[in-house]
């Protein structure tokens, strides 16, 4: 038996920061989650890392993290390696943040999704992460498609 799942590639270290619960929103130029609200998400985790490192700069800055946790962080993102499904998050709301956010509500959505300059990005809320049993090795693709995840690989 296996459960069929919309899944979506995420480039590292986002597909483990949102495995491990550090990142919580979601950021993209177009509303590709919209449709799955309330829906669970498979995270893919594609071979090829995020250009830039504002992310580091997030996790030492606002989160506050030394280098040992950002280090331990990034490790268990790549507990599975890469090309692979790795696990599930629940899909939130939808929304387009206005060019016009600042201060305090700007900076939290920038901590919750680990990203800096999210003004005019649809942003998407992520709850419930899990990790996947086993990896599951899967081709990834653009915008969404669908897996076929085995029972005995559910968390």
């Amino acid at each position: 038996m296996s459960v069929q799942v919309w899944c979506l590639s995420f480039r590292q270290p986002y597909a483990g920061l949102v495995l491990d619960g550090v990142k919580t929103v979601e950021s993209r130029w177009r509303p590709v989650l919209a449709p799955l609200e309330n829906r669970t998400l498979a995270v893919h985790i594609a071979w090829r890392d995020w250009e830039r490192e504002e992310w580091r700069a997030v996790l030492s800055g606002p989160l506050g993290m030394n280098q040992a946790q950002i280090r331990g962080l990034l490790e268990s993102g790549e507990r599975f390696g890469r090309g692979v499904v790795a696990g599930l998050v629940d899909v939130g709301g939808t929304w387009l943040c206005p060019a016009s956010l600042q201060g305090e509500e700007l900076q939290h959505l920038e901590r919750s999704a680990v990203l800096i300059g999210l003004q005019e990005k649809h942003l998407t809320h992520l709850s419930n992460p899990r990790w996947l049993k086993e990896p599951l090795s899967a081709r990834g693709g653009r915008d969404l498609w669908t897996v076929e995840i085995p029972a005995e690989l559910l968390p």
